[in-house]
């Protein structure tokens, strides 16, 4: 299994590559009808959603392991 840090940069590209996605989004649909354009727009914003409610879950998952693993200390 990925690294939670793997995880975690992989959802912020996505999330980013997402975010890039929307101007040239908006050129893709409009040749579709209204109908098609307001679904395909509508599927894009959900996922986008999605992506960034999966970011927030890893990122929170990261927290808690770090706050319940015991710190290293220093030998003596």
């Amino acid at each position: 299994m990925p690294s939670i840090n793997f995880r975690i940069e992989r959802a912020q590209r996505l999330v980013q590559m997402l975010d890039n996605d929307v101007p040239l989004l908006a050129v893709r649909v409009a040749p579709l009808t209204p109908e098609h354009r307001q679904s395909t727009i509508s599927y894009a914003d959900m996922l986008r959603a999605k992506a960034r409610m999966e970011l927030e879950t890893l990122m929170e998952e990261k927290r808690t392991t770090e706050l319940l693993e015991p710190a290293p200390h220093a030998a003596d």
